[in-house]
C-alpha cells in the first residue's frame, strides 16, 4: 500500500487514541496493541499534550516509540501505519 492509498483510507478512520496531559508515554502500549490489530491508527493530540512542541514533532516521537511510520499529520491529528 503506497502513501496515497494510506492517506485515502485514513480519511474515513475515527480517532481511537487520544494523547492528553500525560503525554505520549501514557499511550504507547495502547497504540502498540491497536497497531497489532489494524494497520492504520488515527491519533488526536489534545491541547495539554501539545505544550512545548508541535503536533508533527509529537507524532514523530510517538511513531518512533512504537516502530511505526507517520503517514500524515493534519491539524492536531496524526495517522500512523505499521
Amino acid at each position: 500500500m503506497d502513501t496515497a492509498e494510506r492517506k485515502r483510507r485514513a480519511h474515513d478512520l475515527d480517532v481511537t487514541v487520544w494523547v492528553g496531559k500525560s503525554g505520549v508515554d501514557a499511550v504507547v502500549d495502547e497504540l502498540n496493541d491497536q497497531l497489532d490489530d489494524r494497520d492504520l491508527v488515527k491519533v488526536k493530540f489534545l491541547r495539554a499534550a501539545r505544550a512545548g512542541g508541535s503536533t508533527a514533532e509529537k507524532a514523530a516521537d510517538l511513531a518512533d516509540r512504537v516502530s511505526a511510520d507517520l503517514v500524515e499529520t493534519r491539524g492536531h491529528t496524526a495517522v500512523l501505519y505499521r
